[in-house]
C-alpha cells in the first residue's frame, strides 16, 4: 500500500487533523503574500483612473485618448498572456512571477515621464506586455496547493486584492495628487512613481519567497505533503478519466471559448467601472482627496460580499447560480445607475454593481480549474483571461466613446450593462459538472 493510500484511508480524526493543519500552513504561507503582490499589480494597472483627474487636463487628453490609453494595456496583455502562463509552468512560479513584477513596476513608474499621446500609448501597451501572465499564473499556481473544496474561498481570498486596492489605493492616490509641485513633479507623476516602486521591491522578494510546488515546501511536514498529494492526484485522475485534454484541445474547446466570452462580459463591467468611477465621483463636485474616499465605498461592500459568497459556494458545492446571479445583478445595477442623477442614489446603485462584480470574481475561476489540469490548464486559463481582458479595452473605450458623443458618462454605463447581462445568460446555458470537480477521499 502506498503512503498516499495510507493517509487517504486513515482514521477520520487523524485525516482531519492533517488536512486542517496542511490547509492552514499553506494559507498562512501563500495567501497574504499573493494578496500583497496582486494588490500592487492591480493598483499599478488602474491608478490611471486617478492620475486622469489632473493628467488629462495638463496633457490635453480627450476622453477618447484616455480610453485608448486605458484600454491598449489589454492588447499587450492579450498577445503575451498564453506564452507567459506556459513559461510559468515551465520555469516555476517564483522566477516567473518575480520577473513579471519587477518589469511591470519599472514600466509603471516610467509612466511619470509621459508628455504626449504617443508615449502614453507605448508605455500602457508595454505595461500590459510586462504584466501578462500574472493573474492566470497565480490562479494556476493555487491549483497546485488547494483541493477543489477549498478553491473558491481561497481564490476569493487572493482576489480580495482587487477591491482592497481601491479601498486603500483610492484614498492614497487621491492624496498623492496633492504632492503637485514637490521637487518639480506633478501630483500624477508622484502617483506613478510611488505606486510603482513597491512592485519592484516585492518582485525581488518573490524570487526567494515563493515555493514552486508542494513537494519542495520544507515548511510542510511529510504527512501534510502526503495528504495533499493524495487529494490532488485523485482530483486530477477524476478529470483525466472523463477526458485528458492536450493543450491544443483545451485551447479549441467550446467550453473554454464559452468561459472566455463569459469572462469578457464580466471584465467589461469591471474595468468600465474601475477606470471611470473616479471621474463619475469627481463630477459630484468633490475634491481629489474626497473623490478617493468616496470611490472606495462600493469596494468595501464588494470585499465583504466576495468572501461570504465564495464560502457559500464552497459549502453548498454550487457554482452556476453563484456566478450567474451576480452577473445579472451587475447588469441591473449599472442600468439603474444610468438613470439616476442624485449622487447618493448613484453611489448606492454602483455599490450593488460592485457587490455583483466581486461575487463573480470570487467564484468564476472555479469553473475552468474544476476540469482542467497540467499544461492544458495553464494554456486554457491564460486564454480565458486574455480573451476576457480584451473587454478591459472595450469597456473603458465604450464609456469614453459614449461620453464624447453624448457628453454623459451615465449613458455609457447603460450600454455597458449589456455585457454582464449576456455573460450571465451564458453561465446558465453552459452549466457546470460539479461531480467532476469534487472528489471524495476514500475512508
Amino acid at each position: 500500500m502506498s503512503q498516499t493510500t495510507t493517509y487517504a484511508g486513515s482514521a477520520g480524526a487523524a485525516k482531519s487533523e492533517i488536512e486542517t493543519s496542511a490547509i492552514r500552513a499553506i494559507s498562512w504561507r501563500l495567501i497574504p503574500f499573493l494578496v500583497l503582490a496582486y494588490f500592487f499589480s492591480y493598483l499599478d494597472r488602474v491608478n490611471l483612473g486617478f492620475a486622469a483627474l489632473t493628467m488629462n487636463a495638463e496633457l490635453k487628453f480627450t476622453p477618447l485618448i484616455f480610453s485608448w490609453g486605458a484600454g491598449i494595456f489589454f492588447i499587450g496583455y492579450f498577445i503575451f498572456e498564453v506564452p507567459s502562463n506556459l513559461a510559468l509552468e515551465k520555469f516555476g512560479a517564483s522566477r516567473w512571477i518575480a520577473r513579471i513584477m519587477v518589469t511591470w513596476g519599472i514600466i509603471s513608474a516610467l509612466m511619470a515621464l509621459v508628455n504626449g499621446v504617443t508615449g502614453f500609448y507605448v508605455l500602457r501597451f508595454l505595461l500590459g506586455v510586462a504584466e501578462a501572465g500574472f493573474f492566470p499564473g497565480i490562479i494556476l499556481y493555487l491549483t497546485y496547493w488547494y483541493p477543489a473544496e477549498y478553491r473558491g474561498r481561497f481564490l476569493a481570498a487572493f482576489a480580495i486584492a482587487v477591491p482592497v486596492s481601491t479601498v486603500i489605493g483610492a484614498p492614497i492616490s487621491g492624496l498623492l495628487l496633492g504632492l503637485d509641485g514637490a521637487m518639480g513633479l506633478k501630483g500624477w507623476q508622484w502617483l506613478f512613481v510611488l505606486e510603482g516602486i513597491p512592485s519592484i521591491l516585492l518582485g525581488i522578494v518573490t524570487w526567494f519567497y515563493l515555493t514552486d510546488r508542494p513537494e519542495k515546501a520544507d515548511w510542510l511536514s511529510a504527512e501534510q505533503k502526503a495528504w495533499l498529494k493524495g487529494r490532488l492526484d485523485s482530483e486530477i485522475a477524476a478529470k483525466q478519466a472523463v477526458k485528458h485534454l492536450t493543450l491544443g484541445e483545451a485551447l479549441s474547446s467550446p467550453k473554454v471559448i464559452m468561459l472566455s466570452l463569459i469572462y469578457f462580459g464580466f471584465v467589461g463591467a469591471l474595468y468600465g467601472m474601475q477606470f471611470w468611477l473616479p471621474q463619475i465621483v469627481k463630477a459630484f463636485g468633490l475634491t481629489n482627496a474626497q473623490t478617493g474616499f468616496v470611490t472606495a465605498v462600493p469596494y468595501v461592500f464588494g470585499t465583504i460580499a466576495m468572501i461570504l459568497w465564495a464560502r457559500h459556494s464552497d459549502s453548498t458545492r454550487e457554482r452556476v447560480m453563484h456566478v450567474g446571479l451576480p452577473m445579472i445583478l451587475i447588469a441591473v445595477a449599472l442600468a439603474i445607475s444610468s438613470y439616476i442623477t442624485d449622487p447618493v442614489m448613484t453611489m448606492v446603485a454602483l455599490t450593488f454593481a460592485a457587490i455583483g462584480v466581486f461575487c463573480v470574481f470570487g467564484v468564476f475561476w472555479t469553473l475552468p480549474t474544476s476540469w482542467l489540469s497540467g499544461t492544458a490548464a495553464a494554456g486554457a486559463i491564460a486564454l480565458i483571461n486574455s480573451i476576457g481582458n480584451l473587454a478591459g479595452f472595450g469597456g473603458p473605450y465604450l464609456i469614453g466613446w459614449v461620453k464624447e458623443t453624448t457628453g454623459q458618462t451615465s449613458t455609457g454605463l447603460l450600454v455597458l450593462a449589456v455585457l454582464p447581462l449576456l455573460a450571465g445568460i451564458l453561465v446558465f446555458v453552459g452549466g457546470h459538472e460539479t461531480k467532476h470537480e469534487f472528489v471524495e477521499q476514500r475512508r
